[in-house]
């Protein structure tokens, strides 16, 4: 497979509102394309959710958030024949959504997550005429664009702002399922720690799901008991369980110094007295994109799109302005931007790259 790395001004986007879908249903009846009764079709585009679902504050919805703006900048109505999603509530729905939107008709339909290459790599057998991306993997189709990010990059300045902020020297990092996605981020992260603070110790746990908030506050619990004052997650829906956690602690002892750091797009508001900072990764505008390149008849069907720090891909979230060392840590992490963006510095993305790992 041919890939190339997309290298663009991004800019991070806000959606105003979270909408809400049931697996295999929408939750609008619009079925009008675009404004103004054109009739040319209008360039169709949705997107099935992974099980975390599309309000899981994390990359499903940040997927959503940019088929939102992709549908508002083209005058699109959510809905048939414009711009709309299907919600999973597990993987056995992932083949029947993607197959549901192609046979309505929508000219580029989304796969959100790494769990759907398989379902993704069928349906576009079986669909050639309909062009298909993938989110956090690669489908070897040529109807099949497929986005990956190095989400490392960013999990390495999210380490570099947990090590200069614990008091503690403990820190702890919460992962989804053990896929190459998680591993990249938790390999990011402890690189960065490493490079900013060495003697700090890191907890690494794993819970399996990313649907499972109760069970991401059971661990996330077990840690900060355990000294930790920092907890990264890297785990969808089961994220949210961290910073209710952590939001719980704070609220029974103000004075506690603990934090918390989210993922994939900026997490201050799941709790602003303890979310640190977050680990952002841009899949809103890499959804708006690719479906610009699609619309335009330049899909990058059979290619690999693939955005760092270097193309503004991704990112750090600003540092919350009650950390007492907000501007050391401001510094060092603008510092790290720099060595990584000039290839001084090339971040692990895997468990095997982080055991040779150098920042000198």
């Amino acid at each position: 497979m041919k890939k190339r790395k997309i290298g663009m001004a991004l800019s991070l986007v806000l959606a105003a509102g979270t909408l809400l879908g049931a697996c295999g249903k929408s939750d609008n009846k619009d079925t009008d394309t675009s404004k103004g009764g054109d009739k040319e079709k209008a360039f169709s585009v949705a997107m099935v959710t992974d099980v975390g679902g599309v309000d899981d504050k994390s990359f499903n919805q940040s997927a959503w958030e940019g088929l939102q703006k992709f549908g508002a900048d083209n005058g699109l109505k959510k809905g048939q024949g414009g711009f709309d999603y299907l919600q999973s509530t597990s993987d056995a729905d992932y083949t029947t959504n993607l197959n549901s939107l192609a046979r309505k008709g929508f000219d580029l339909v989304y796969g959100i997550g790494f769990l759907m290459h398989d379902a993704v790599d069928g349906i576009a057998k079986q669909q050639p005429k309909t062009n298909f991306a993938i989110i956090d993997d690669e489908v070897k189709q040529p109807n099949v664009a497929s986005v990956l990010f190095k989400e490392q990059e960013a999990a390495f300045l999210a380490g570099v702002a947990a090590a200069l902020t614990t008091k503690t020297n403990h820190i702890g990092f919460i992962g989804g399922m053990e896929i190459p996605v998680i591993e990249r981020f938790e390999a990011g992260f402890l690189a960065g720690v490493q490079a900013a603070k060495p003697e700090v110790k890191v907890d690494v746990k794993y819970s399996g799901a990313f649907d499972k908030a109760e069970l991401g506050q059971t661990i996330a619990s077990t840690m900060y008991a355990s000294g930790a004052d920092v907890v990264f997650h890297a785990a969808g829906a089961t994220g949210n369980g961290l910073f209710k956690e952590a939001g719980d602690l704070k609220k029974k002892d103000s004075a506690r110094e603990i934090w918390a750091i989210g993922v994939d797009r900026d997490q201050n508001d799941m709790g602003p007295d303890v979310v640190l900072t977050s680990a952002i990764k841009r899949v809103d505008v890499a959804v708006v994109d690719i479906a610009n390149k699609a619309k335009d008849g330049k899909f990058p069907g059979g290619e690999t799109a693939i955005y760092g720090l270097q193309e503004d891909g991704v990112g750090l979230a600003p540092i919350n302005a009650k950390a007492a060392n907000k501007d050391a840590i401001d510094k060092a992490v603008k510092e790290w931007v720099e060595k990584i963006k000039s290839g001084n510095v090339k971040v692990p993305g895997t468990r095997d790259e982080l055991k040779t790992f150098s920042a000198k």
